[in-house]
């Protein structure tokens, strides 16, 4: 976290702040980072003005002030990536004290990165030829060469420049690829808020019958945007080798259904797995399953895992190399963590063992809730408001007031 010396103080304790949330898509359907921007803006928004300027808005909450940004052009993506950003830019830049971007746009004193930047994705691990093919594809592709301009403004070292990541592991990331902004970067995890009753059985039961799954049998959960890259495909496999009553509901972007129900079918498998499209609100199907399952090739975080242990749900999740959230975790005191997630093989073994112990099952699940009690949204708002006030106060102090 950013050091608070005394000038961070003196503004802290006198200033009610006027904030600027960029967001393209500003709803709770939208991924785990839409989701992390949400829960912010909600627990800051007692604290201080907050405004959200984003192309698609499916939220409302007291206090908060909407901005709708116009999206003349949605594809191709890069060119509305630079609109949104022009557009933002004018609109934020003046009158606000601190403008927070969750997004590839190169202005924004406070900049949340939730995926491995563009950089690091085209050029880690390449040298010599392999390395010359990359910036030959780069200097080849406006939507490249957009992306990583964008990027590379977006981690320059300015005053009051504050860069948020929300693992460990993804500050790693960060350092090797823009050293420059090494000793700007704070790690702010997700949060939850804590379910306020428990999950009974009765509950279990009404949350399977609203969402029309089976009332009997073990019921496994797999949460994601991106199915291909949250590892669904391996999931699919592994439940072919699982028990006929261990069935398996997907909630996610409802675009990506029609190739995997395709897949769910030609493993013979479509009785078994019920495709539920986007939920507003993911708790209940938390409160609906037995398991989350999340053998995910890559996630800087994992924001749904820790959703479903604050639900008590044991989990089982790809290891720190895929996931970030891993690293934070204990293997089997609570959560089973999977070495390699294209493994269909070894996550069925997995699965087999966690569904056939049910002491396992209690262990997990008290270890998953204890784990997730250290992560409320209450006590992380506060870290991202320290950083707030921190790029404030060095940009009062660079402006001599």
């Amino acid at each position: 976290m950013p050091s608070s010396g005394s000038d961070e103080h003196a503004v802290s304790v006198a200033k009610k702040l006027r904030v600027a949330v960029l967001n393209r898509t500003f709803s709770p359907t939208g991924g785990g980072a839409e989701r992390y921007s949400i829960a912010l803006v909600e627990q800051l928004a007692a604290r201080h003005e907050i405004h959200v300027f984003a192309q698609e808005v499916d939220h409302s909450w007291p206090g908060v002030i909407y901005h709708q940004v116009s999206a003349p052009l949605r594809k191709p993506r890069w060119v509305n990536q630079l609109w949104f950003s022009a557009a933002t830019w004018w609109a934020t830049r003046q009158g606000f004290d601190v403008v927070h971007s969750h997004e590839n746009t190169w202005h924004g004193e406070v900049q949340t990165v939730h995926v491995l930047p563009v950089k690091y994705n085209l050029f880690h691990a390449r040298t010599g030829w392999r390395r010359a093919l990359r910036w030959l594809k780069v200097v080849s592709s406006p939507r490249l060469l957009t992306y990583l301009g964008l990027e590379r403004l977006r981690y320059a070292g300015r005053t009051g420049r504050q860069v948020v990541v929300t693992s460990a592991s993804l500050q790693s990331i960060m350092a090797l690829s823009y050293p420059s902004c090494r000793d700007r970067v704070s790690v702010i995890t997700p949060g939850i808020v804590l379910p306020e009753l428990p999950v009974t059985p009765a509950r279990k039961s009404e949350a399977r019958a609203l969402l029309g799954l089976p009332a009997t049998g073990r019921c496994l959960l797999f949460v994601g945007n991106d199915y291909r890259k949250k590892g669904l495909s391996t999931l699919l496999e592994a439940l072919v080798q699982l028990p006929a009553d261990v069935v398996l509901a997907v909630v996610g972007n409802p675009a990506h259904i029609p190739v995997f129900r395709e897949q769910a079918e030609a493993l013979k498998l479509g009785s078994r797995v019920y495709f539920l499209g986007s939920l507003k609100s993911v708790a209940i199907a938390y409160e609906a399953a037995d398991c989350l399952v999340h053998p995910t090739l890559e996630d800087t975080f994992a924001m749904v895992v820790l959703e479903a242990m604050a639900h008590g749900l044991p989990v089982l999740v790809s290891g720190p190399k895929y996931c970030g959230i891993s690293a934070l975790l204990q293997p089997d005191t609570n959560a089973i963590i999977l070495d390699d997630p294209r493994n269909a093989s070894n996550l069925a073994q997995l699965l087999q063992a966690l569904l056939g112990q049910p002491e396992l099952q209690q262990r997990l699940a008290r270890g998953a809730a204890d784990f997730a009690r250290h992560y409320q949204w209450r006590e992380i708002a506060l870290q991202q408001e320290a950083v707030y006030f921190c790029a404030l106060a060095e940009k009062l102090a660079a402006s001599g007031r």
